[in-house]
């Protein structure tokens, strides 16, 4: 259910703004959308873990409080990163 480190460190070396940046609000969401991911197929087999449902719901509320700041503040940036991520909004 979680991601491995090397996965981690491919997503952060991917949307990172900077050469050591690893807290942007882009590598958070792309990391978040990983663990969603993956809890998603989760959920595909285990149906009655509500347990785990409830942290799925946690992410999902971060990550969209950090697309909606990066939405205030640069609008082109926050459609750059749906777009990239694939997220639908």
């Amino acid at each position: 259910m979680s991601i491995t480190p090397e996965r981690k460190g491919a997503l952060i070396k991917e949307y990172a703004t900077s050469k050591d940046d690893t807290g942007s609000p882009e590598v958070q969401v792309a990391i978040l959308t990983e663990r969603i991911k993956n809890l998603t197929e989760h959920f595909q087999t285990h149906k009655k873990d509500n347990h785990s449902r409830r942290g799925l719901l946690k992410m999902v509320s971060q990550r969209r409080k950090l697309l909606d700041y990066v939405k205030a503040g640069d609008d082109a940036r926050y459609r750059d990163l749906i777009k990239r991520l694939g997220i639908r909004r």
